[in-house]
Parts: C-alpha cells; sequence; structure tokens
C-alpha cells in the first residue's frame, strides 16, 4: 500500500495536470504569447486568418499545403503564421512589400483561393484627439492618465475587431490563383571573397569569381 505522502504527492500531480487543462490558452492568447503583445494590428492578422481557414475549409497547415501573400509587415502577420501555418522557414508565406492590408491564400487540396481586402476605414478612423494621444504614448511624453487613456482605447478597438461581422472587417473574393511551386533546397557555393556559402540562385559572379551578393558589387543605370 502506498504511503500517505507518496498519495498526497499523487493527488497534487493530477490536480495540477487537470488546472493545466482547464486553463488551456484560446487560439488569440497564443497569437498574443507568440507576438508579445496585444494591438488592433494583430487582432487584425488574426481575424484574417481565422476568415481565410473558414472560407477555404481548412485547417492550419502543417507543411505546405496553403500558401499565404501578405502585402505588408505588420504586426497581424504573425497572428497569420500561427493560425495558417504559413511561414517563412516552409516557403509557403509570401511577402510582398506593398504596404496593403491585403492577403492572398490558396489551398494546395482543393485549388481554392481568396484575397482578403481589410476595411480601410475601419483602420484608419481615429479622431485628432485620439491621434494626438497616440502620439504622445509613441513619443514617450503620454502621462500615466494618457497611456492608460490610449491603452483602453486600443482594448476597445481589438474587440470591435475580433468581434464584429466579417462583412463590415473586410472584402472576400474567390479568385483564380497560380499557386507558386512548393520550396526548393538548393545546392550552396562558397563565396570566394568573405569564405561564406551562398545557395546558388542568390550567388554573383565578380571578375570571374563566384561571390555572394553582399560581396558583389552592385551595377545600376536607375533603372
Amino acid at each position: 500500500m502506498l504511503s500517505l505522502a507518496v498519495q498526497i504527492r499523487g493527488l497534487l500531480i493530477l490536480k495540477t495536470e487537470v488546472n493545466n487543462m482547464c486553463m488551456e490558452k484560446t487560439d488569440w492568447e497564443r497569437a498574443v504569447d507568440f507576438h508579445g503583445h496585444s494591438c488592433p494590428g494583430l487582432a487584425t492578422g488574426f481575424r484574417v486568418a481565422q476568415i481565410a481557414l473558414s472560407r477555404l475549409n481548412e485547417v492550419r497547415s502543417p507543411d505546405e499545403e496553403l500558401v499565404a501573400i501578405v502585402e505588408n509587415d505588420a504586426c497581424g502577420i504573425d497572428a497569420i503564421m500561427l493560425l495558417t501555418g504559413c511561414t517563412l522557414g516552409k516557403g509557403n508565406l509570401i511577402y510582398r512589400d506593398l504596404g496593403k492590408q491585403v492577403y492572398t491564400f490558396g489551398s494546395r487540396s482543393s485549388g481554392l483561393a481568396l484575397r482578403v481586402a481589410v476595411n480601410s476605414e475601419l483602420l484608419h478612423n481615429a479622431t485628432p484627439e485620439v491621434t494626438a494621444l497616440r502620439t504622445k504614448v509613441f513619443g514617450d511624453t503620454a502621462t500615466e492618465a494618457e497611456q492608460e487613456a490610449f491603452s483602453q482605447i486600443q482594448r476597445q478597438k481589438i474587440e470591435q475587431i475580433l468581434n464584429m461581422p466579417a462583412e463590415d472587417f473586410c472584402n472576400v473574393e474567390k479568385i483564380k490563383f497560380s499557386l507558386p511551386g512548393k520550396a526548393r533546397i538548393f545546392n550552396s557555393v562558397k563565396c570566394q571573397s568573405c569564405g561564406e556559402y551562398v545557395m546558388e540562385p542568390r550567388a554573383r559572379v565578380r571578375n570571374g569569381e563566384i561571390v555572394c551578393m553582399s560581396c558583389a558589387d552592385e551595377y545600376s543605370r536607375g533603372w
């Protein structure tokens, strides 16, 4: 028969496991942990990912089943990576530096693709007072009361984004989309200048020697 001490220890372990199960984090909490803080930008990407997965009838991509093309590098991209499984490392997250809240998602399994354009008015409807307050907060000149007021505005904005009707949040349209090829693994060659290795497609030739882009002399005529 187990000693009383062992029985008590077993009960404590069981209680801890049950508590951990009951306290399992939501997808939003996981996104906040991954990104580092909560903000309207993160909420925007979170909502975009939710809508895309739902409309495509897909789940998180363990490999390259989904492809995401994002047209900005803002906070929301972290939520998109976490929820959809589209990442730079797997090659199924493609970044285009266009500065727009527009996202394209394609499914290799179904062949369907969506273009999600976030309602710009939603993101740029701050009053002059809120804009001034934001300037103070990000300029480190806000008082403690002003910081708290701004935090409250941010929390309200996050709640609005996460809970508003999808049709008010964004425009979603099915599109014809040629899925990019899957990520490839290339051979690496040694740069004859710095000695570091570079993948073949990114190598250059300088004075007859193979060099990396960092060591190559850029040549441009303005176009």
